[in-house]
């Protein structure tokens, strides 16, 4: 078992103050792989200071010495590219296919794409007879979760980097190793002591008092719902600015004219991708009344065939979801679906056959769900689609926006004018029309409860950047 109890502060990798650790799980193998220690507020505040310490000279760096800085970690990204891939793998249970090919390309994405952003990016603009400048903001804390553990790393620490800013990273303490393995990259690329900081620790003692420190000057969270609540509640004596990315109960319309096999196979996929644990997963597909028995067939026939197993086995499509604590959720939620007389398609509570051994969850198809029962209401954060009907377009419309959600939206159509039509009309942060995937130079973010501020390309530099008017800039002398 590997030890990482050391933390990542002014440039070195220091013992922690605190004495507290944990056991790192693989989830397909309920055995642990790592331990770390676990930070407290002490550890916190050095970390803190580490970064206050490195902001003033930081701040004042170039276009061309960030954009310099930026390269040399992108290839020593790539120089490890393989490493990260399977670290994820071993801490959060992505078959390899999934964790090479679009968990650790992720993290390159964000890199390359915040350098470009740079590269033309109006840090100065003027307004009447006045300049504003945008300059970063100070010093950042960073909370990320387990789920796309490098890819919410990276969206946050490549902006931060590319306009100046300090930060302290507080990793998922059930994920936390594709962040020290990004921490020694880092390191090796050249990263300023100072400039990127990294403690380990659990919400309470850790992110409690990295969100309330009075000398951060930005939070930037992404996680659920409830925990964002709190970290907004422990920054807001401070009034420091707050950006998060939180849950989603995404809704995928299917209307009448789109090619509903077509549509409903993907549909199921993009929902158990990554063991349905991604925030923006397509977890209610909205059909047309009188096309449900069709749908549930062919939803169905995908679910039973979803190869389910061992993440290093070849040809594995889903692997186990993360840990005990989702897992036993999770099963909560199929059985509180069940209570309220769903219809159960395909799945069903308990593991897969054969596998009773690590956290794996049935592919699991609800139909007939009406949009006010749990299932269609609370994020599972797992395999489990709920398909709902609806009888014209109109009721698609408000059933979709129907939650206290915002994140992200599916229309699938024959007619793209139509899929624009809708996608306007549905209260979330993002649309996918017909199977499009991200675009890491689009905005990520949502309405309502799923947060504020945006992620990915020049949007995400924004949250980063204070602006300062100066009055009287050109006046002659």
């Amino acid at each position: 078992m590997k030890d990482c109890t050391r933390f990542y502060i002014a440039g070195e990798w220091v013992e922690p103050h605190s004495t507290e650790t944990l056991d790192v799980i693989n989830p397909a193998t309920e055995r642990p792989i790592a331990r770390i220690a676990l930070g407290d507020a002490t550890d916190i505040d050095r970390a803190v200071k580490a970064a206050r310490n490195a902001f003033d000279s930081f701040s004042q760096t170039t276009r061309e010495e960030r954009l310099a800085l930026l390269g040399r970690i992108l290839e020593v990204y790539n120089e490890r590219y393989d490493e990260m891939a399977q670290v994820i793998s071993d801490e959060m249970g992505a078959p390899m296919k999934l964790a090479t090919r679009s968990q650790a390309a992720c993290g390159k994405a964000h890199l390359y794409f915040a350098m470009k952003a740079l590269k033309n990016y109006a840090f100065e603009e003027r307004v009447g007879a006045s300049v504003v400048l945008k300059e970063p903001i100070g010093v950042c804390g960073f909370i990320t979760p387990w789920n796309w553990p490098i890819n919410q790393i990276a969206c946050k620490v490549a902006p931060a980097l590319a306009t100046g800013c300090t930060m302290v990273l507080k990793p998922s303490e059930i994920a936390p190793l594709s962040g020290l393995l990004f921490a020694e990259m880092l390191h090796e690329a050249g990263v300023p002591a100072g400039v990127f900081n990294l403690v380990n620790g659990t919400g309470p003692d850790a992110g409690a008092p990295l969100s309330a420190h009075p000398d951060v000057d930005m939070m930037s969270f992404t996680g659920s719902t409830r925990a964002g609540v709190l970290v907004a509640k422990a920054a807001a004596d401070t009034v420091k600015r707050v950006a998060q990315e939180l849950g989603g109960k995404s809704a995928n319309v299917i209307l009448d004219d789109a090619d509903l096999e077509a549509a409903v196979k993907s549909g199921v996929y993009n929902c158990f991708s990554n063991t349905g644990q991604s925030c923006n997963a397509p977890t209610r597909m909205l059909v047309p009344r009188d096309r449900m028995k069709e749908a549930a067939e062919i939803a169905g026939r995908v679910a039973e065939r979803m190869q389910v197993g061992d993440p290093k086995a070849e040809g594995t499509r889903m692997g186990p979801v993360v840990s005990r604590t989702q897992y036993d959720k999770i099963q909560r939620l199929i059985q509180q679906a069940l209570n309220e007389k769903t219809e159960l398609v395909s799945g069903g509570p308990g593991r897969p056959a054969g596998l009773e051994t690590g956290y794996y969850v049935r592919p699991t198809v609800f139909t007939n769900v009406s949009n006010d029962m749990t299932i269609a209401r609370e994020e599972v954060f797992g395999p489990v689609l709920a398909i709902i009907p609806y009888d014209d377009e109109e009721e698609a419309v408000q059933i979709a926006n129907d939650t206290v959600y915002g994140l992200s939206g599916y229309v699938q159509s024959g007619s793209l004018e139509r899929a624009r039509r809708v996608a306007r009309r549905l209260r979330t942060g993002m649309v996918h029309i017909n199977g499009a995937d991200g675009d890491f130079e689009a905005p990520f973010g949502g309405y309502k409860q799923s947060g504020n501020g945006r992620e990915w390309g020049p949007y995400a530099f924004e949250d980063f950047l204070e602006a300062k008017s100066v009055m009287g800039y050109d006046q002659a002398g």
